[in-house]
């Protein structure tokens, strides 16, 4: 078969020249998502979400915190240059991910070139990780993510939802913080969310590029997820007690209040199955469960 030009495949593909046309540099970035024991005295610990940040060690933003990443090699899959860049940069492999979202409206992105990245969500049990920079990452630690509301105006023609997004390193040191404001467009039945991010008179710095939307999308993924997946049990060890998996799940919907614990443990009931292990807690030892790997979502038993 020949084209309009009277080349067939064979000659097409043998006189294409790649370089007439420009061509995006392509980076993935991965957003590593854990939960951590946040303890309270005479209780029982509390779950905090925690996100793995790296401190960069050259230009661009060269001192700022950023989500760990790199560009992809000419011949590597992009799965492959993502768990590559993780090991390279925090020492970290093993661990549940999924493509989150292409990120390229924003042209100028990067100040070197066009730059076009893949982000992934990735979850993992903390005990499990042991996080070490390295490539051009200067330091690697965790931060604490609380995303807690403000507001919300409702003018009929769309809702406005305002938060502070802000991030704590574990030692305390380091705090960075973001009005996010949540835009609700009305387009026939539904509603399209349209976040800006404005960074907050305390906060000494921000994330690097534009490294805060892909931070806001991965959270608002990983709530949305944990409504119809058991997404949320990669973040707990394989045997675990009823009340951890409730932390985990406040944790992540940063709940104002704690959910029913009668009201949580139905919503689970089928998701978890009873073990003979037992785990000391602060009072009596508490009944360990394990995920029920055959449990399946259904929209009618919602």
């Amino acid at each position: 078969m020949k084209n309009k030009d009277g080349l067939t495949e064979k000659q097409f593909l043998d006189s294409y020249i790649p370089g007439d046309y420009d061509r995006p540099a392509n980076t993935v970035d991965m957003l590593l998502f854990t939960v951590d024991d946040v303890p309270v005295e005479g209780k029982d610990p509390d779950k905090a979400l925690k996100l793995l940040l790296i401190k960069r060690a050259d230009h661009p933003y060269m001192g700022c915190y950023a989500i760990p990443g790199g560009f992809v090699h000419i011949d590597e899959a992009l799965s492959t240059a993502c768990f590559r860049e993780l090991k390279e940069e925090t020492n970290v492999e093993s661990v549940y991910f999924e493509q989150l979202k292409t990120f390229g409206d924003l042209v100028q992105r990067d100040p070197r070139m066009r730059v076009i990245s893949i982000a992934y969500l990735a979850l993992a049990d903390k005990t499990n990780i042991k996080e070490v920079a390295g490539d051009d990452a200067s330091f690697a630690q965790w931060f604490t993510v609380r995303k807690d509301f403000i507001s919300s105006n409702n003018s009929g023609i769309e809702r406005v939802d305002t938060y502070n997004l802000t991030f704590v390193s574990d030692d305390g040191e380091i705090k960075i913080g973001y009005l996010v404001t949540e835009r609700f467009i009305k387009n026939g039945v539904i509603s399209i969310k349209v976040p800006s991010y404005e960074l907050l008179g305390w906060s000494k710095e921000g994330l690097a590029f534009d490294h805060i939307d892909l931070v806001y999308c991965g959270i608002e993924r990983l709530k949305n997820k944990i409504e119809y997946t058991p997404i949320a049990f990669t973040l707990l060890p394989k045997y675990f007690t009823l009340r951890e998996i409730q932390k985990v799940y406040e944790a992540i919907l940063h709940l104002e209040k704690p959910f029913s614990r009668a009201n949580f443990r139905r919503k689970i009931k089928k998701m978890v199955i009873k073990t003979e292990k037992e785990k000391l807690t602060s009072g009596r030892p508490a009944i360990c469960y394990m995920f029920n790997e055959s449990w399946e979502h259904s929209f009618f038993d919602e």
